[in-house]
């Protein structure tokens, strides 16, 4: 093993470099039969894709971003409501609610996942908001809003605890719609069903990001609405493409938010490799977590046993990140940073009123995330190096504990 060398955080040539006569012929079949917006290849795409995550739907769509805000609106979710969802995400899950015309109301995340914390989510509907009987609605004591949605993130790959979320959504008549722009293929054991089910299938319906470096990546900026409720995907349908329920006849205002044919076609020939991935994935966080394991200043990924976890990052937690982080790059290791300022602490978000102390965990963690160099083709002999410099990092930023005299009287 090199005691230098260069370790990208993530790598989007050698993927596509192995895909490149699949891809090719792809470009090749849009060029041939110019359908590139709409058509057959996107159809194909989306029934293949509803079918992945066992979901009735799918709707392709320009972004991510678009997808949680499409699925919103088309949920029923209006100018005036408000949101439940995590400050410990991307700012594309609050600007969707945001422009969808709600405000977005922070429940803060379980420590070992990062994802939101359905204990946490009870108490605030309990103390936070009253049920109003007449209407019937959840209202924000605070706001005076009525409260009309939860938007679960399923961070890094791995789902939120779903049927704890779910089952309060039903008692207080909540819509649910899944953040899984980081969760494609993740699986989630519902005790309620009795089985396990993919994200994407869980809630009112789903949103997915296909940008580059996903898990399933576009070459460019797509994504896609997953739903079994087929009046919500008409909607979606009708969103996406000004409105129009057929050409030129539009039933609302909506949006130019089209997935196009050429990244459509794309995306199908890569969902063909996703488990593969998927799997390839796995194995390296569990190469990390063997590596590591013997690092106590680190703290590692949890899984719990209801869940399928599909590594979109692998993110530990280390002390000093700043320094640390520093001499990885130093060492030609890339790193990033999922997120350092939490969404309840950005400028955009100020007129919200929060304050730092408001979300401790969260802040806790944004100090300390740490995210590794994680993709399929990352080999074991990169692994170990990335972890042999994180450890020695970590080990010499730690304090040193000073020799307390012994008295020999």
């Amino acid at each position: 093993m090199s005691w230098h060398r260069n370790v990208p955080f993530l790598d989007l040539v050698t993927p596509h470099l192995q895909l490149e006569e699949e891809l090719v012929a792809a470009f090749r079949d849009c060029l041939h039969h110019a359908h590139f917006v709409g058509g057959k290849v996107l159809a194909q795409f989306e029934r293949e894709f509803a079918a992945y995550c066992g979901a009735a739907h799918c709707v392709g769509v320009g972004s991510g971003t678009d997808a949680v805000r499409f699925a919103l609106m088309a949920a029923g979710i209006a100018p005036g409501d408000a949101v439940i969802t995590v400050p410990n995400t991307f700012i594309a899950t609050t600007e969707a609610i945001s422009q969808a015309g709600a405000l977005p109301l922070f429940v803060e995340i379980e420590e070992r996942t990062c994802n939101l914390d359905p204990g946490r989510l009870r108490d605030f509907v309990e103390r936070q908001c009253r049920f109003d009987a007449s209407a019937p609605r959840l209202v924000h004591f605070s706001s005076g809003r009525p409260v009309t949605a939860i938007v679960p993130v399923h961070l890094y790959g791995q789902t939120a605890d779903m049927d704890p979320i779910l089952a309060l959504a039903e008692e207080y008549g909540l819509r649910v719609i899944e953040d899984s722009c980081q969760a494609h293929g993740a699986e989630y054991y519902s005790a309620r069903k009795g089985s396990w089910l993919r994200a994407g299938s869980m809630g009112n319906a789903a949103a997915f990001s296909f940008y580059p470096g996903k898990n399933l990546g576009a070459c460019g900026e797509a994504g896609a609405v997953t739903t079994h409720d087929e009046r919500l995907a008409l909607q979606v349908r009708k969103l996406r493409d000004h409105g129009q329920g057929h050409k030129y006849y539009h039933d609302l205002e909506g949006y130019n938010g089209r997935l196009d044919t050429i990244q459509a076609a794309i995306l199908l020939t890569k969902l063909t490799h996703l488990d593969t991935w998927n799997q390839q994935r796995r194995r390296t966080a569990e190469n990390y977590s063997r590596l590591l394991q013997g690092c106590a200043e680190l703290i590692l990924p949890w899984q719990p046993a209801w869940a399928k976890h599909v590594f979109h990052l692998y993110a530990v937690r280390v002390p000093q990140r700043q320094q640390v982080q520093a001499d990885l790059a130093a060492a030609g290791i890339g790193t990033g940073i999922h997120y350092p300022v939490p969404l309840h602490r950005q400028r955009a978000y100020q007129r919200l009123g929060y304050a730092a102390a408001d979300f401790p965990i969260t802040e806790r963690v944004a100090a300390e995330i740490l995210s590794l160099p994680m993709y399929p083709q990352l080999s074991l002999d990169d692994q170990e190096y990335v972890a042999a410099r994180l450890s020695q990092a970590v080990a010499s930023r730690a304090p040193r504990t000073e020799a307390v005299p012994v008295s020999l009287s």
